[in-house]
């Protein structure tokens, strides 16, 4: 209990000094770094106070199945494969598609060579979609 208490008041006077400290302004540098100084001091000294009571107790291993933990793991692999890839599939049509647009609008004729470009980005979503199946049929 005191060490969420600890956290949660690391935490708040980690949002309200450097507000205070913006409000003040760019005129006093002398208080805007005394303020970041006691921002610093203070945060630091919290969760290193937090971690000391947190971690000063007995340890006691807790049990758990193989199977949990590896299913898990491959729910995350298969999340962060289509997140991944459709992330950077969206980068890659936005610049592509962009670039493309703009080339059509000099030269109506290479309609067909921008949209393979356009077409090869989105395809990197895809390959993600099918790596996250592959995991998925393996659990």
């Amino acid at each position: 209990m005191l060490v969420k208490i600890l956290l949660i008041a690391a935490l708040i006077l980690s949002i309200i000094i450097p507000f205070g400290a913006y409000l003040i302004g760019e005129k006093n540098r002398g208080r805007f770094k005394t303020s970041l100084g006691v921002n610093t001091f203070f945060f630091f000294g919290t969760l290193v106070l937090a971690n000391i009571l947190f971690f000063g107790g007995n340890v006691q291993a807790a049990e758990t199945t193989a199977t949990a933990s590896v299913s898990g793991l491959g729910l995350i692999a298969a999340a962060l494969s289509t997140g991944l890839s459709c992330i950077g599939a969206g980068i890659a049509v936005a610049t592509a598609a962009s670039a493309a647009l703009g080339a059509l609008s000099e030269d109506s004729s290479i309609f067909g060579k921008s949209l393979i470009f356009v077409a090869l980005a989105e395809g990197v979503a895809i390959y993600g979609l099918i790596v996250s199946i592959m995991i998925l049929g393996k659990l």
